[in-house]
């Protein structure tokens, strides 16, 4: 189709595609420092950290709406696409990942088309490789001899799981689950049962059922010279999905820095974990990337994990973190929900309240839509308070 087409739809829709393949070619001709593979908000907290640095960020992601696209140059594409990953990785002198879930397979094919070597990952693609199958990482935890549940393969009539694990049981997806998705309880062997059409299938694990007393987190960060934790962290989950964050008053780094070393790692992880009635830790999961448990620090006063992680990434010295007391609420989706800006007014009428919103577009009802932090003495009264004010304020239409 011709520029001199008569017919204006066909025009526009010419000019669209030049502009869109011009800018990507544009994008591609530039040279960007930290290239992040997802664009949500993990990716744009960190750009926002690597920005005030003057650092040049680029971001994947299929939306050109995204959270990270908002604030920096972006590619649209699917987290699948080879092509996509190797466009990044072409394009940017060191890269890392906003979730888990892209196959390290995917990744070592778009380093060969891409012609760079797989150092310029952060993480290595060897503990990824170990984290984002669930099995194997429960496997590479108990071979370390770090706490951690017992841990089958989920497969045929179960019998290997209901021998080795018994009831009750956790069964979980090893790939891809997150906030409680692919995750499931069976009391019984009726229950287990009822589940099969879910697992057998393949693809699950058994786990044995952890009794705790409540759940921690511990950010650690790992290089080739050093090792170091964030703060301990309590974590309260609300429908699987962490509602708040706040100091726990006790110290779990050493299982933290045992478990992300029996992996390798090497960059910013986020460490789950079980505390039990004996004041024992034990391995829940673990996550390659700055983390929901550790977004208390953007306002604690001391190095934030995203600028941390930004440091790793790009190799520079890490910071030994420490700041004020604070506790983290999220802010999940409402339906029917109004105008943020104005919640946001109502709600910092507490003092010592710190909002970072997202910037998604669809405010879906119980998606992460940005957070608060409340600072200083009595942070989980006020960050409770804050929320409550800004939920009045955010869902009257």
């Amino acid at each position: 189709m011709l520029l001199g087409d008569e017919n204006p739809a066909n025009f526009a829709l010419t000019l669209l595609g030049f502009l869109y393949w011009g800018g990507t070619l544009w994008l591609m001709s530039l040279r960007y420092d930290i290239g992040f593979l997802g664009g949500g908000q993990l990716a744009r907290m960190s750009i926002q950290a690597g920005q005030r640095a003057g650092l040049k960020c680029l971001s994947l992601d299929p939306s050109l709406e995204s959270p990270a696209s908002q604030i920096a140059p972006s590619i649209r594409g699917e987290l699948k696409d080879v092509e996509k990953i190797a466009e990044v990785l072409r394009a940017c002198d060191h890269v890392t990942l906003e979730n888990e879930f892209i196959l390290v397979d995917d990744i070592q094919k778009a380093c060969e088309l891409a012609k760079v070597p797989e150092k310029i990952i952060v993480p290595g693609l060897h503990s990824l490789h170990l984290i984002q199958d669930k099995l194997r990482q429960r496997i590479a935890m108990m071979k370390a001899g770090v706490p951690s549940p017992n841990a089958v393969e989920l497969s045929g009539d179960g019998e290997q799981a209901i021998a080795e694990i018994g009831f009750p049981m956790v069964l979980k997806v090893r790939f891809g689950g997150y906030d409680g998705k692919g995750t499931y309880y069976a009391k019984t062997l009726e229950d287990l049962m009822k589940l099969k059409p879910t697992w057998s299938q393949g693809g699950w694990l058994a786990e044995q059922f952890v009794p705790f007393k409540r759940e921690i987190a511990v950010m650690v960060y790992a290089d080739s010279d050093s090792v170091g934790c964030f703060p301990t962290m309590e974590t309260v989950q609300t429908d699987h999905v962490c509602d708040l964050v706040f100091p726990a008053g006790v110290d779990a780094s050493a299982v933290a820095i045992a478990a992300v070393e029996a992996i390798d790692g090497k960059g910013l992880y986020g460490v789950e974990m079980f505390e039990l009635s004996d004041g024992s830790f034990q391995i829940n999961e673990i996550a390659p990337r700055p983390h929901n448990t550790g977004h208390y620090t953007l306002d604690w006063g001391g190095v934030s994990q995203f600028e941390q992680h930004v440091r790793l990434v790009m190799g520079w010295p890490t910071v030994p973190p420490h700041g004020r007391e604070t506790c983290m609420a999220n802010l999940l989706g409402k339906l029917p929900s109004g105008n943020h800006v104005q919640a946001i007014q109502d709600a910092i009428s507490v003092p010592e309240v710190f909002f970072h919103w997202y910037g998604k577009i669809d405010a879906k009802a119980g998606r992460k839509m940005g957070h608060l932090n409340a600072v200083g003495t009595d942070s989980v009264k006020r960050a409770i308070q804050a929320r409550e004010h800004f939920y009045r304020a955010w869902t009257t239409v």
